[in-house]
């Protein structure tokens, strides 16, 4: 059901590393037009991965709520449909 949303996370800053409330997510890359293909990542048991297509490497951190991010403007909202 589409009762959940996943959250979407980019870096057109390009932080070295981008804290993250979720381990279920989309990388987009930058902001659009510049993103990348929207991939899902899942970090499982880890606490970390790295984005294979803009390598940003992302890290849980469970203080943030899943659609937040450390830097915040690592926050993406898509529009609605």
């Amino acid at each position: 059901m589409a009762d959940q949303v996943v959250p979407h996370f980019q870096n057109t800053s390009g932080h070295e590393s981008v804290a993250i409330g979720a381990k279920e997510f989309m990388c987009i890359g930058a902001n659009p037009p510049f993103d990348h293909p929207h991939v899902f990542l899942d970090m499982g048991t880890e606490k970390e991965v790295v984005c294979p297509y803009c390598s940003t490497l992302y890290k849980f951190d469970r203080t943030l709520k899943p659609s937040e991010s450390s830097p915040a403007d690592c926050t993406w909202t898509p529009a609605a449909a």
